[in-house]
């Protein structure tokens, strides 16, 4: 009785840490606006999310990416390839904390590193939910079924942000002024934390959890 009260106890700690990582997704960008906003006085958004890292928040920012960091690491799948995106996901989140964007201007080293381990993690997470997230198994519940589709959506929300990203950068001379590609992250961010609540049984659970 006392080891499958154990276990049980630890299924529940992993699925509320998935669930305060997908709450740290959704919230960042709008806790990082806001707080700018009002505690600050500056523009209610920045160009980009990485630019808060210049500004009074810089602490909230680079605090949640090692917070999301620390938790890919200790992430544990079904098969050594869930273990090994966790990481590279992982290492991608501190070298976005660690290596801030360039505040204006040509992108510097730290910029560029900021940019390509950005591009990359958004691109782990989108696998986790596009294939590692939505391995059916032998019987899948109907729940199982329905928690597929949020998963396929928020990958398909994942890739479809960054490549938009892409496409202003092409056509748009990053326009510093513009909004765009903060709105772009932070729906990215948000996809990002609906498809870990959803793994973290907070969406569609089924009824054993």
């Amino acid at each position: 009785m006392n080891s499958a009260k154990k276990s049980s106890d630890l299924t529940y700690s992993y699925l509320a840490l998935r669930k305060a990582v997908g709450w740290i997704g959704i919230l960042l960008p709008f806790t990082l606006m806001l707080g700018v906003y009002l505690i600050y006085g500056g523009d209610l958004t920045l160009s980009t999310i990485s630019q808060y890292y210049y500004s009074g928040m810089r602490d909230v920012l680079v605090g949640a990416l090692c917070a999301i960091a620390l938790f890919l690491f200790f992430y544990r799948g079904y098969s050594k390839l869930d273990d090994l995106l966790g990481n590279i996901a992982g290492i991608c989140a501190l070298c976005i904390a660690w290596f801030p964007t360039t505040e204006s201007g040509p992108l510097d080293l730290s910029g560029s590193i900021h940019l390509g381990a950005a591009s990359l993690f958004f691109i782990v997470l989108s696998i986790f939910s596009i294939i590692i997230f939505r391995r059916k198994g032998s019987s899948p519940t109907r729940q199982k079924l329905k928690r597929n589709r949020i998963y396929l959506i928020c990958g398909i929300v994942m890739l479809a942000s960054l490549a938009a990203i892409a496409i202003f950068f092409v056509f748009s001379g990053n326009d510093p002024h513009s909004g765009f590609v903060f709105w772009a992250e932070t729906a990215a961010l948000v996809a990002f934390g609906v498809s870990w609540l959803t793994k973290g049984g907070t969406i569609h659970p089924d009824r054993t959890r």
